[in-house]
């Protein structure tokens, strides 16, 4: 309708994985390396520090992907990326939150929370949550974003955390 203005709300979500062997203080140093995302997210080619103190609120990371594209029989390479700034890390509660502060993916504002927590008996095995709260992403629905994105990164990333851990028993 002319003349009205449409507010979007922010888009929050949450995933959650579980991992049935390692335990959460063998995977929340994984987890807390914040430049080595490019290890575990297999949708990051790249992930390095750009600026700041490794570890330490402040610390700035650059993560880029590469996407292979064809149409009309000519393959176009793209490099989506993101730089991300570290917020908090707490080692005693193993978690930590970043925003993104620069990037080409179209996002306006992104924060997020990635913790570890023992599984329930406090032996075997340990969860991965990963939370988000971010403007909405022009030519995504939110659903799209929080499975393929997040719920599938989050998945990917915990299967190559438990084999890498469990390979070096």
């Amino acid at each position: 309708m002319a003349g009205e203005t449409v507010t979007q709300t922010k888009w929050e979500g949450k995933a959650c994985v579980e991992l049935a062997i390692p335990t959460a203080q063998e995977v929340w140093p994984l987890v807390e390396d914040f430049c080595n995302l490019h290890k575990w997210l297999p949708y990051v080619d790249t992930c390095y520090q750009v600026d700041g103190i490794l570890g330490q609120p402040g610390l700035v990371r650059y993560c880029a992907s590469t996407i292979t594209s064809s149409s009309n029989g000519n393959e176009e390479t793209m490099i989506r990326w993101a730089k991300e700034k570290l917020l908090m890390i707490d080692p005693i509660k193993r978690c930590l939150s970043y925003e993104v502060i620069d990037n080409n993916i179209g996002m306006k504002f992104y924060v997020a929370k990635l913790i570890v927590l023992p599984n329930d008996d406090g032996k075997n095995g340990c969860k991965i949550e990963w939370s988000f709260v971010c403007d909405p992403i022009e030519g995504l629905r939110f659903e799209d974003f929080l499975l393929n994105t997040i719920e599938t990164g989050l998945q990917s990333m915990a299967k190559k955390m438990e084999d890498a851990l469990l390979s070096t028993r």
